[in-house]
């Protein structure tokens, strides 16, 4: 009898076993699925040249605060960037170093409601080179130059030279100073040479590899180039009139809901409070209204 149970409880156990090896234990660990992987937003902004070195470091900061969106930045002269939008291309945010570029979207209706504001003002300067001899000593006697660095009347910079040169009496006055060839500058000063520019950076180039004797930029351009650069003269606000950036998210039919909100938070990020101490180590005046 005992042999009997002793067999039964035996059968037991071999059949426990049994059942365990079909599957109750397998050692193979479960399959998990992995987390997605978020899709990344691309938030494209078109900022004048002379915002580049702050734009760069306002895109690190933003993506760095934003995992998933990618700040894509075109600089060039807003006069350009302008034309691009007007052909479309794909823009979400226009940062303008003039009000007359963004006003000619505003009219076209290219601009978001509500989301214009200014932000920074700039000034005008005369550049050289550090160990120049020039006989320049401001805006008010450039023509005495061997040859000058000028943009053309599209990109503000330029403007806002012709503007100050008509101010000074040195250009006939004309209802809108950017209509002022290049050619026409040259004739008005005397017949100086005169290289033409298609933005801020190019203009500062010229002067800092020698090509042009002395040139016309924005201050905030030539923060990180002292070295390369000396300024001549700042030219005051009376004279060039306020230099005001203006920035806008602008209508782009392509982009999608997330893309539109990165947008507009990224304008909120380089327009609140905390962002103002970085435009000024960058040059710019944040006292704007």
């Amino acid at each position: 009898m005992m042999k009997k149970k002793l067999l039964a409880i035996a059968m037991m156990i071999m059949t426990v076993f049994a059942l365990t090896a079909c599957g109750g234990g397998s050692s193979e660990p479960a399959e998990t699925e992995e987390p997605a992987e978020t899709e990344s937003v691309s938030v494209n902004v078109f900022a004048a040249a002379s915002l580049t070195a702050v734009m760069e470091e306002f895109e690190a900061s933003f993506e760095e605060a934003n995992p998933g969106v990618d700040i894509v930045i075109n600089a060039d002269s807003s006069g350009a960037l302008l034309t691009q939008i007007q052909e479309g291309a794909p823009c979400d945010v226009f940062f303008s170093a003039a009000q007359k570029q963004m006003d000619e979207l505003e009219t076209a209706g290219m601009v978001v409601d509500g989301t214009r504001t200014n932000v920074v003002n700039n000034q005008l300067v005369v550049v050289t080179q550090p160990d120049s001899d020039t006989a320049v000593t401001g805006l008010a006697n450039i023509g005495s130059a061997k040859s000058i660095a000028l943009a053309d009347g599209s990109v503000p910079v330029g403007k806002y030279t012709r503007q100050a040169m008509i101010k000074l009496g040195l250009l006939n006055e004309v209802e809108d100073p950017a209509t002022i060839t290049t050619a026409e500058v040259s004739e008005q000063l005397g017949g100086v040479e005169i290289s033409e520019q298609g933005n801020v950076s190019k203009v500062l180039s010229a002067v800092e590899e020698g090509s042009c004797e002395v040139g016309t930029t924005y201050l905030s351009d030539t923060i990180g180039h002292e070295d390369n650069i000396k300024i001549i003269e700042t030219v005051g606000y009376d004279v060039t009139g306020d230099i005001i950036y203006p920035v806008a998210q602008i209508t782009n039919q392509d982009a999608d809901d997330a893309e539109s909100q990165a947008a507009a938070d990224f304008i909120s990020f380089i327009t609140n409070d905390d962002a103002k101490a970085v435009y000024q180590k960058f040059g710019f005046d944040t006292d704007v209204e």
